[in-house]
């Protein structure tokens, strides 16, 4: 019993957010700011960047969120935007022909 207790001390909650997010301050990620969150409703639009949770029209630092949507949150500061994406490393790409994509079950059986 002592061993499988040992090995649940090791394991890392999945939901924790990094580190470097939890030390507080006001230090942002290396590379800027990070979209983690977007709450969009008929009555709020609101992104946490970074650990602040900044409404449609607010600042964060000197810039102001001037665009959110369900993936993104657009930055201005002066006449420069800063798109900020909530899945940076995930990109869109045009779907291929359905018909490649599933066979039909006469091929299948095959």
């Amino acid at each position: 019993m002592l061993g499988a207790t040992a090995a649940q001390a090791q394991l890392r909650d999945p939901t924790r957010p990094p580190e470097q997010w939890m030390q507080g301050g006001d230090a942002e990620p290396a590379g800027g700011p990070v979209l983690q969150s977007v709450l969009l409703s008929p009555k709020r639009k609101i992104a946490v960047i970074s650990g602040q949770t900044v409404a449609l029209g607010e600042r964060y630092g000197e810039a102001t969120l001037v665009r959110l949507t369900e993936s993104e949150a657009v930055l201005r500061t002066g006449s420069e935007s800063q798109t900020l994406k909530l899945f940076p490393s995930i990109g869109k790409r045009p779907a291929s022909d359905s018909r490649n994509r599933h066979p039909d079950k006469s091929e299948m059986r095959r």
